[in-house]
């Protein structure tokens, strides 16, 4: 079952006797998890029936047994499991998944891992009326940008799309990061407001003038000065611009022009699509492709994968340093 049809439900007031939350990205599992914490019961029942428990303090039995009692005076009793990744032999709670009581509500939040598709005990989870099982997935880098962008505007705001960028390629798609950074934001900006790099520098702290993108710029526009400046802001800013972080960034940005050259509908909405970019910087990769040859880009790529070897340590004696970015700024562009 899909997150949107998940959230519509129980806004709707309408419940399973059983939810499995899993998968690699914890921020859907979590937002589930809350939402059904705070509206099967209300606040003056919750005490009476509503349990919460962690997987490193509880085994499969004991969930079972919480999840047999009866509620008081109330139509139901939740029993929420969170970190249930923690449990052992969690495929055990089949004896109960397969036979639930239609008057408890019990949710298991097992984050961070997947559960075996091809075991017995997900196909009868699936297969069951009575549970939902939902799979939470990374969201994948290409649609963060749309995103972050459909999370601006559910606050009420929209967002110019340099600064949409500045903020996927600060925050990564760590999703919990993100909405974070979000809330803080949006709370000194008057509702409605049209959200630029300048309101992104001012609360979230992300340089408007030095960035991975404005990297990007400068080298696609081969200034070498102004790229030599900019590493030397991320060297004294090292905490919020890690040498990993930069290297799968710069990876990714040379992937996308490589495959700009080979693209033969030069609509922009197409090569959007196909790179899975925002309309908006089309322009930018059309512009680094007359710089970057296919050839160029392979030797740069490769380049690129010594430096993120390095800076984690493999092959380096100074995994921290900025030396070998600067040096490959310079090979970039010579």
């Amino acid at each position: 079952m899909k997150y949107e049809e998940i959230i519509r439900d129980i806004n709707n007031n309408i419940f399973l006797p059983v939810y499995f939350l899993t998968g690699e990205e914890p921020y859907f599992i979590d937002k589930i998890t809350a939402l059904l914490e705070n509206s099967i019961l209300d606040e003056g029942m919750r005490g009476f029936n509503q349990t919460v428990v962690y997987g490193r303090d509880v085994s499969v039995k004991e969930v079972i047994d919480l999840s047999r009692r009866y509620p008081m005076m109330g139509n139901y009793q939740v029993v929420i499991v969170k970190e249930a990744q923690y449990i052992n032999n969690i495929e055990n709670l089949e004896a109960y998944i397969t036979s639930p009581l239609e008057t408890t509500i019990l949710v298991i939040a097992n984050k961070y891992k997947k559960v075996d598709k091809r075991k017995a005990f997900y196909k009868k989870m699936n297969a069951s009326k009575s549970t939902i099982v939902f799979n939470s997935e990374k969201v994948k880098d290409w649609l963060v940008l749309k995103w972050i962008e459909s999370e601006i505007i559910s606050r009420g705001f929209s967002i110019s799309p340099v600064a949409l960028r500045l903020m996927s390629d600060y925050l990564g798609n760590d999703l919990g990061k993100i909405t974070n950074e979000i809330d803080k934001l949006v709370i000194n900006i008057n509702k409605g407001s049209r959200i630029t790099d300048v309101e992104i520098e001012q609360n979230i702290g992300i340089s408007k003038d030095y960035n991975l993108f404005e990297l990007q710029n400068a080298l696609s526009e081969r200034n070498q000065l102004k790229a030599q400046r900019i590493v030397q802001y991320f060297e004294a800013n090292p905490k919020d611009h890690p040498l990993q972080m930069i290297s799968p960034m710069l990876h990714n940005y040379f992937i996308k022009i490589f495959l700009y050259h080979f693209i033969k509908n030069k609509e922009p909405n197409k090569i959007a699509a196909e790179l899975g970019v925002h309309p908006f910087f089309v322009k930018d990769y059309g512009k680094a492709s007359k710089s970057f040859s296919p050839q160029k880009i392979k030797d740069i790529i490769s380049k690129i994968r010594i430096l993120d070897l390095k800076s984690k340590g493999v092959g380096s004696n100074d995994s921290l340093g900025y030396g070998e970015l600067k040096e490959l700024v310079f090979r970039i562009m010579n």
